[in-house]
């Protein structure tokens, strides 16, 4: 008896989108195995965001189709909150609650969706506080805390639900610089942790150390997928060239 193949994490297949007649994913194919870490590099524009989004259909797509560890994205109802709450999701703004304090934010979502009592999600909220180092800061409000420390609590009120994937939408893009290490070390130990994710991000040193696999993308089309060392040492199209070179040597 041979083992069935794993079921991917992440699965797009044949998937396309248009912004009017800009083609802004062209027939994208992208599977992410259970716990790796995918990072999408590529110029502005090239559609790294609106794939991000896709994941979990906060943008349509036209064709084809994602699935998340087996089960197909329906395009609205239950089903598809069902599916949205096991994929956490950081964006470039923190968007947390400006009039909760920032252990309120991180139980919200498991006492309204998960029905979780309170004592619960507090209790939780609190280890997760924890785990990304700002558990001092948990009856702060936001805007008592630095830009890194908001991403932080961003990323426990997505744990907060169990997701079985994290998607960042360049998470670290609008930090001052030296909050961006504090971000990273904790998307870092995430990685080591097991969980899946894709990042999208221009951290080239997080793609070298903690992804498994860099995937390239220019004009809305996937040019490489490779090992990160095979792709910073041994870019194989021109495009991927250009960017690095750009990027590695300003």
């Amino acid at each position: 008896m041979e083992s069935a193949p794993a079921v991917p994490m992440i699965s797009m297949k044949s998937v396309n989108k248009h912004f009017g007649d800009l083609h802004v994913l062209q027939d994208i194919n992208l599977e992410v195995a259970k716990g790796q870490v995918v990072v999408v590099l590529g110029p502005s524009g090239s559609g790294k965001s609106t794939l991000c989004r896709t994941i979990n259909r906060l943008e349509t797509i036209d064709s084809g189709t994602i699935a998340i560890d087996g089960t197909v994205l329906p395009d609205e109802g239950r089903k598809l909150a069902q599916l949205r709450s096991d994929v956490g999701m950081v964006f470039q703004s923190f968007n947390l609650f400006a009039h909760k304090t920032i252990v309120e934010n991180v139980m919200l979502a498991p006492m309204k969706v998960r029905k979780t009592p309170k004592a619960a999600a507090r209790e939780k909220a609190m280890s997760l506080l924890e785990r990304v180092g700002i558990a001092n800061q948990a009856d702060k409000y936001p805007a008592q805390l630095s830009g890194g420390q908001q991403q932080r609590v961003a990323i426990a009120r997505s744990l907060a639900m169990d997701p079985k994937v994290m998607l960042f939408d360049e998470p670290t893009s609008a930090l001052d610089p030296e909050m961006i290490n504090e971000v990273l070390s904790v998307m870092v130990a995430l990685a080591t942790e097991g969980m899946t994710m894709l990042v999208v991000t221009h951290e080239m040193g997080f793609a070298r150390r903690a992804a498994n696999r860099v995937v390239f993308m220019s004009d809305g089309a996937i040019l490489e997928d490779a090992e990160p060392v095979q792709f910073f040492d041994h870019p194989e199209t021109e495009r991927a060239k250009d960017f690095l070179g750009k990027i590695l040597h300003h």
